[in-house]
């Protein structure tokens, strides 16, 4: 059983990779309008990455997507830049792992190198069949939905997609990660508190410590927990 969980987990290493890079304001599909699209579909080689902000090498683009506050943002992953069919998993090679949407208010979205990120959206695993936040993921498309929490204060920010992929066992977490460039409008006054990228997490964390074929392997989210506001 051993040798077959070891054979798995590397067959899977050397599986599919993926690209976050479309955004829907609610049901407008606005592609790669305001995403700053990586540089391929590999994941980020290292938690202490500077590419752990926007994604490995993101392109600059202008275009910023505006939504009002209580509204709904998609983000949608697929496999190759441009190949959106359903048929297709988002994620696929056993990429097994987490997904989490942050967002961060800046002066600027087309410009911003640094902000501090709260977490706004989040499926980990619950230790069921198909529970993996990669799962549910590709049941929908490799779509993922959230809304915008109404009292957040109008302004710029990046929405930052990430999912880690953790099937090449303990110690090997894979991020994938993409921003996209918004404006928030609105109300709202809240300015939640949040994490850098990189820093908001550690090899250490507990989430990284065991390989997820480990029978003692506990899902333990990392980075701060979701503002709903």
């Amino acid at each position: 059983m051993k040798t077959a969980v070891v054979l798995l987990a590397a067959a899977a290493s050397v599986s599919a990779h993926s690209t976050w890079q479309d955004l829907w304001v609610g049901t407008a599909d606005q592609a790669t309008t305001c995403a700053r699209t990586v540089i391929d579909n590999n994941p980020i080689a290292s938690l202490t990455s500077a590419d752990m902000f926007c994604g490995r090498s993101p392109k600059a683009t202008t275009g910023v997507c505006t939504v009002a506050a209580g509204d709904s943002l998609t983000v949608e992953m697929h496999a190759q830049p441009g190949a959106r069919a359903c048929k297709d998993p988002a994620i696929g090679g056993n990429h097994y792992g987490p997904v989490f949407v942050y967002m961060a208010k800046v002066s600027d979205a087309t410009s911003a190198k640094s902000a501090s990120f709260f977490k706004v959206a989040e499926d980990g695993y619950t230790g069921t069949t198909a529970s993996w936040g990669t799962e549910i993921l590709n049941a929908n498309c490799g779509k993922r939905a959230f809304v915008v929490p109404k009292s957040l204060a109008a302004g710029d920010y990046l929405v930052r997609a990430e999912a880690i992929a953790l099937h090449a066992g303990a110690g090997n977490p894979q991020p994938y990660v993409t921003c996209f460039q918004v404006k928030v409008t609105g109300s709202g006054t809240a300015n939640p508190a949040g994490v850098a990228f990189p820093g908001g997490y550690k090899l250490s964390d507990p989430l990284f410590q065991k390989a997820i074929y480990d029978s003692a392997f506990k899902y333990t989210s990392p980075g701060p927990a979701v503002w709903t506001g």
